[in-house]
């Protein structure tokens, strides 16, 4: 008895400490450990999350608690809830990390940000996993979002047709569950079924429209290098085809330009480089959309539209590249984008005219 009251007078103590602490850790371990959404070991591990809070919202109802149980060490229903926070935790700092990495900030910033307000306020939530219908609707966002990246990887193929399988799919796993979860506590459930109902429908009615607005990043297909060079020839080695690129040498404070300058010369040409990231199998064509700021009409122009094959598989991304000449000075970026929309980056620039050619440093990509 002294131990459980020393454990949970220390608890009470530093309670936002140890979520601090846990959350910082979760998110290192994920940064460090996550690195394809096509992956056995990130696949498993999300679903070891998923499936452990599945147990764990069902264990937390089984029985009345008394009030305050969450907080005291001494009940299992303190640990139930404890586990339960943490694989949620968990689970969102996987996709954190995962979405993070499959789009240009300046263009999904919105959901993004959504994720990362889900992801820390995790963290100071506690009393409400006590809710039936505050954990469903979370586990059923959980659901949804891991399914938004594994459908493609299981059908080999991306787009809305996809998109809303996957949303189909979410929502047969949570019916499920919730059928599942009536029968080991019908009472409860019966008091929050309308609620439960109104919030999953929310959240299905929210993330199509982060989709259809472009705001969700076009998961499991990832930037994973892109620039702007002057030149790009092929060359070989005894492993693979590499590309030498060659690029203005700039100051360090350059990079934390927007649109950094390029000086061109009259009838040069600027190469526009990406390397997507696509699962093994999943081969698509990807477009650059080559835009310039229209100062007079005060939006941006389309120049041109390339289209250009991804093929899936390859760790540091399939290279490709595309390129224009003669291009008027002025603000201009280059849209890495899908068939259907969605932008995987965003490469910026600003034309400067040059009578000489810069000097230029040369690299392997």
């Amino acid at each position: 008895m002294f131990l459980l009251n020393h454990i949970r007078n220390f608890y009470d103590r530093f309670e936002h400490h140890i979520s601090s602490f846990f959350l910082f850790a979760g998110f290192l371990f994920d940064t460090l450990t996550l690195k394809r959404v096509d992956a056995l070991f990130e696949n498993l591990s999300i679903l070891g999350y998923l499936l452990i809070i599945g147990v764990f919202i069902t264990l937390t109802h089984l029985k009345e608690t008394e009030a305050g149980g969450e907080r005291n060490p001494g009940t299992a229903h303190f640990w139930y809830v404890n586990i339960l926070q943490f694989a949620f935790g968990g689970v969102f700092s996987a996709y954190l990390v995962l979405y993070f990495r499959s789009a240009d900030f300046f263009v999904a910033w919105p959901f993004i940000l959504l994720l990362v307000a889900i992801f820390i306020a995790n963290e100071f939530l506690k009393k409400h996993y006590v809710r039936l219908s505050f954990q469903i609707s979370l586990f059923f966002l959980s659901i949804y979002w891991f399914a938004i990246f594994l459908v493609p990887v299981v059908m080999h193929r991306i787009g809305t047709w996809v998109f809303l399988f996957s949303g189909l799919v979410s929502l047969l796993v949570i019916a499920l569950f919730n059928k599942i979860l009536f029968n080991f506590i019908k009472d409860k459930f019966a008091q929050s079924k309308k609620l439960i109902l109104l919030l999953i429908s929310g959240i299905f009615i929210l993330v199509n429209f982060l989709y259809f607005t472009n705001l969700i990043p076009p998961i499991p297909l990832s930037l994973k290098d892109a620039g702007i060079y002057h030149s790009i020839e092929k060359n070989s080695n005894a492993n693979e085809r590499n590309y030498e690129v060659s690029y203005e040498d700039r100051d360090w404070k350059e990079y934390f330009i927007l649109y950094p300058d390029f000086q061109a010369t009259p009838g040069s040409a600027v190469y526009a480089f990406s390397a997507i990231f696509s699962p093994k199998n999943l081969n698509i064509n990807i477009l650059h959309e080559w835009q310039h700021w229209d100062l007079v009409e005060g939006e941006w122009t389309t120049e041109r539209l390339i289209k250009l094959p991804v093929i899936g598989g390859r760790d540091g991304g399939f290279r490709t590249f595309s390129a224009r000449t003669n291009l008027a000075s002025g603000k201009w970026r280059v849209n890495v984008k899908t068939e259907q929309g969605q932008i995987i980056g965003r490469l910026r620039f600003n034309i400067v005219p040059a009578e000489v050619e810069p000097e230029l440093k040369t690299k392997i990509k």
